[in-house]
């Protein structure tokens, strides 16, 4: 038996894009890792090191939230609303 929502979506639980999920994640990494490079009390240089900082910090938080969709929709499909299956 699926635990009561007092939320009820109008179209059902529609699955979360992973596609757009890994994007914004992407995004989110790579401002996060331009902040750190070039944030305040830090030198202005851009190095093959800081752009490869960039780049794994981007790829890693589009990993996280990619990760983190497939996981949504894994519970969304077998545990909340079994019908669906």
């Amino acid at each position: 038996m699926p635990l009561p929502s007092l939320y009820l979506a109008a179209d059902g639980a529609r699955a979360w894009s992973i596609a757009r999920a890994a994007a914004y994640g992407g995004g989110i990494g790579a401002v996060a890792a331009l902040f750190k490079t070039f944030g305040p009390g830090r030198e202005a240089g851009l190095g093959a090191a800081n752009f490869v900082e960039i780049a794994a910090a981007a790829f890693g938080f589009a990993l996280l939230c990619s990760v983190a969709a497939i996981l949504r929709n894994f519970i969304v499909r077998w545990l909340v609303s079994p019908q669906t299956r």
